[in-house]
Parts: structure tokens; C-alpha cells; sequence
């Protein structure tokens, strides 16, 4: 019996079997139509235009990071950074293996969660950065949690123009919103303004092709997305069907049995699921710490 079988018999016993649906969101009146035929958002208040740019460089705050247990590159050896190099390592081997059993755009990796709150994101970012510090990788950071994003707020960051604007606006090119970053070897891609019709914006022939661009433009990029949660959204389904590998982060002692199970089902289209087992146990340092464990599905 795997580790995640017997936590989530363990945790079934203590948790409520029954998954939360999300409330049904107002719709609200559609404005005029853009790329793909998609009604167009006007920007929400909190969103400002700016000038093309082309490959913005950053200085991401690595102490606050630290303070939100991010793993850094001046940190050391730590526990973390030590089970984060663990939970890397064979989702590299399938990224890049080149021979029998090659996984189809397997560089292409979403890190998702069955409801909102189990650590999906501190997970994305660590997993991320640990990869930034591989020899001779590097690795895109996506923010497609196009409704609620954290990616910002746990690496600093501002309102940027991101995924969303991209497949929207057919003259933005993907190096007017990539940003780089003082960490030599991680790029950022945000989320972007948000948009009522972004599951049917994630499923469109451009995000298509904007994957395939991003999986075979560079041999040595690893492409690592922060998804919505799969059990309250459509986008995160849309996006585990182009997936080449999909971890999954389970809460102990919160994320039901029921709940493992029917967010396995939902992705059960891609080959290659694994799983962290998050906040097992905890020590000094933060909320978010905790110890994991990687399974192949």
C-alpha cells in the first residue's frame, strides 16, 4: 500500500468525506469579441498598461521568499531544499528522457491541488526554484491560476501583463511578458488580467500553440505551471489535458480520501500523475513547512 493510501486512510477517518463545490459565479453581460472569437474583459481597476516590453529583469526579495519557506539559492542546505531535490529529481528524468517510454511534452509540468489552501503554490514555487539551481536546466514559472494567482505575492511581484493577454492580443509576443529574474536560470510568466472566459481561453488553438512553443523552443526548459485547484475550477481540467506530467499536493490531515480520489479520476487522461504529501508534520521556520513525499500514480 503507498504512503498516500495510507494517509488518505488515516485522514478519512478525520475528515468529512464530502468535496466542496465553488458557488456558481454571476455572469456577467458580454462585451465585445477578440482573439478566438472569446469575448474581450475590459482590465479590472487593479490592472495597468504598460509599454511593449521585451524580457523584463526582476530582483526577486529572496528574504521575504525565505520568510514564506521558499527555498533559495544563497540558503544552503536545508531540510527543505532537501525534499524539494528529492521530489525534482525523477519528474527531470521524465522531462527529459529521450528513449523508450518518452512522455510527450514531458517538460511540461502542472502542480495543482484537489481544493484551494493545501499548498499547491508554496509547492510550485519551491519545486521551481530547486530546478533553477540544476547545472544545466532551466525552468519557466507559469502562473495559470488565472482566477486567484499567489504566485505574485509569494515572489513580490507587481501586476504584470501575463498568459491571458497573450491569447487575447494576437500582437503581443511572448518575450513582451516574460520576465526574468536575478535567479539566473528562472523566468517568470504571470497569470494576466483576468478574464470571465478564461476556461474557454485555456482551451483555445492559441494557448495549443503557445504550449507546443513553450515545450520545444528550448531543449533544456523545464515548464512548470501553478494550476487553479482541480476540484473548484474548469481551467485546471482544460490544462491537465496538455499536460505531459501533473503533481498533485495533498493536505494531511485535510484533503479527504473521497477527494484524492475523484481529483484522480478528473486527470486520469495524463500518464504521469505524482503526488506530495503536504504538511505532514511541521517544524520551526513557518506555517507552510512540512515533509514530502513523492509517488508515482
Amino acid at each position: 500500500m503507498s504512503i498516500i493510501e495510507k494517509a488518505a486512510g488515516k485522514l478519512e477517518k478525520e475528515v468529512k468525506p464530502h468535496v466542496q463545490q465553488a458557488p456558481a459565479a454571476p455572469v456577467d453581460p458580454a462585451p465585445a469579441s477578440g482573439e478566438n472569437g472569446v469575448p474581450r474583459d475590459e482590465p479590472g481597476p487593479d490592472f495597468q498598461s504598460s509599454p511593449a516590453l521585451t524580457s523584463k529583469r526582476i530582483t526577486l526579495d529572496q528574504a521575504k521568499m525565505r520568510q514564506y519557506g521558499i527555498v533559495t539559492p544563497a540558503q544552503g542546505r536545508t531540510q527543505i531544499a532537501e525534499q524539494f531535490r528529492v521530489i525534482k529529481r525523477p519528474l527531470l528524468t521524465n522531462a527529459f528522457n529521450k528513449g523508450p517510454g518518452m512522455i510527450k511534452n514531458g517538460n511540461l509540468i502542472m502542480v495543482t491541488s484537489a481544493l484551494a489552501g493545501e499548498g499547491k503554490s508554496f509547492c510550485t514555487v519551491n519545486l521551481a526554484m530547486s530546478i533553477a539551481m540544476e547545472m544545466d536546466r532551466t525552468v519557466l514559472l507559469v502562473d495559470a491560476d488565472v482566477a486567484r494567482p499567489s504566485v505574485p505575492k509569494i515572489l513580490g511581484l507587481g501586476t504584470e501583463r501575463g498568459l491571458l493577454d497573450i491569447l487575447l492580443d494576437d500582437k503581443l509576443e511572448l518575450a513582451d511578458v516574460l520576465i526574468k529574474t536575478d535567479v539566473e536560470k528562472l523566468t517568470l510568466l504571470t497569470a494576466g488580467r483576468r478574464h470571465t472566459h478564461s476556461t474557454e481561453l485555456l482551451a483555445s488553438q492559441s494557448m495549443g500553440e503557445l504550449l507546443k512553443e513553450l515545450a520545444e523552443r528550448y531543449a533544456d526548459r523545464v515548464v512548470i505551471f501553478d494550476s487553479p485547484p482541480l476540484l473548484l475550477t474548469s481551467e485546471a481540467r482544460v490544462l491537465a489535458s496538455q499536460m505531459g506530467q501533473i503533481v498533485l499536493v495533498v493536505e494531511a490531515e485535510r484533503t479527504s480520501q473521497q477527494a484524492v480520489k475523484e481529483t484522480l479520476r478528473q486527470i486520469e487522461s495524463c500518464d504521469v500523475v505524482n503526488l506530495i504529501y503536504n504538511k505532514a508534520g511541521s517544524f520551526s521556520g513557518g506555517e507552510y513547512y512540512g515533509y514530502y513525499y513523492h509517488e508515482s500514480a
